[in-house]
């Protein structure tokens, strides 16, 4: 017998059919006139994480939604992260009303914004962020995929098929946009804990949310309690198995133990891509043995190229 119930799956089942744990940001767009748009969002994740040329966010969203519209149209906006304090959270609430105009709902929005980053750096026109979010993400739209760049503004009463399967306008009333990250944008303290080293105290008041479950309350988390940090199980791989993975790498590249005692606690799945990394810094500068030093070299570089994205 089993210890749980059978609840129907319908429309919106993430809200009406499960407790679903979910952020909660606040996107911000161009509208056809240049004024900068907010509006709230749940259903917002990291998608292409490492292995490509780019990192990007995926965004499911009403296609006839102000924000469809205008990435459809211009293809760019910025994942404004808000903190739990009441009056945001209140704020991302009032802006959320299906049909809100901009020039309706903007005038009255207490949120403060400023010129984006890459438009100071490049020129190119692009919509404001959040004063007050703790960290932003700036992002275009890779409107090539899945064929996606077909996919226009003004159809704001459902499109007609064909669909995507993953990018751009999806069904009659839902779009997906695969979102590449231009920048990541963090307040000060934030970004010098992620640098230094995180404490329980350095992590930021972000909301849970929790959706719009009984047709009048849209329900959220406050992080009222400390962080807690869970100490991870260390499997640390012997040296003979990584020396096999390493002797396989590449036919002349070798590795001395002291080196390889280096990546001992690397996941298996993730030491075929290490190696990797390894042969291709090795082929490029002329060396056939690596040592423990020249794994430190490896590493600084690969941390200069993550700081420079």
């Amino acid at each position: 017998m089993s210890s749980f119930e059978n609840l129907r799956v319908v429309d919106n089942f993430y809200q009406t059919s499960l407790f679903f744990p979910m952020p909660t940001v606040v996107i911000s767009t161009l509208c056809e006139n240049g004024m900068t748009t907010l509006g709230p969002y749940s259903l917002v994740q990291p998608y292409y994480v490492a292995g490509k040329d780019y990192y990007a966010m995926l965004l499911c969203c009403r296609n006839s939604s102000n924000t469809a519209q205008n990435i459809l149209r211009s293809g760019k906006c910025a994942i404004n992260f808000i903190t739990d304090e009441p009056k945001y959270f209140k704020e991302a609430v009032k802006l959320s009303w299906p049909g809100d105009k901009p020039e309706e709902k903007m005038p009255k929005c207490n949120f403060r914004l400023e010129r984006s980053m890459v438009e100071e750096l490049t020129g190119e026109k692009r919509p404001q962020v959040l004063t007050d979010a703790m960290q932003v993400i700036e992002c275009t739209w890779m409107r090539e995929l899945d064929g996606a760049e077909r996919d226009l503004p003004g159809e704001l009463n459902g499109y007609e098929p064909p669909y995507h399967d993953f990018n751009g306008i999806t069904s009659k009333f839902g779009a997906h946009f695969i979102l590449r990250v231009d920048k990541i944008l963090m307040k000060k303290r934030y970004a010098d804990a992620i640098i230094n080293g995180v404490t329980a105290r350095d992590f930021p008041n972000l909301p849970v949310d929790y959706g719009y479950r009984d047709s009048k309350n849209f329900w959220y988390h406050r992080r009222a309690l400390r962080m807690h940090a869970e100490l991870l199980q260390m499997r640390k791989a012997s040296l003979a198995s990584v020396r096999y993975a390493a002797d396989r790498a590449d036919d002349k590249l070798k590795f001395t133990d002291d080196a390889l005692e280096t990546i001992l606690n690397v996941p298996r799945v993730f030491l075929p891509l290490v190696l990797k990394g390894c042969v291709e810094w090795g082929r490029e500068n002329g060396v056939e043995l690596i040592t423990a030093e020249h794994m430190k070299i490896i590493n600084d570089k690969r941390a200069q190229e993550k700081s420079k994205k």
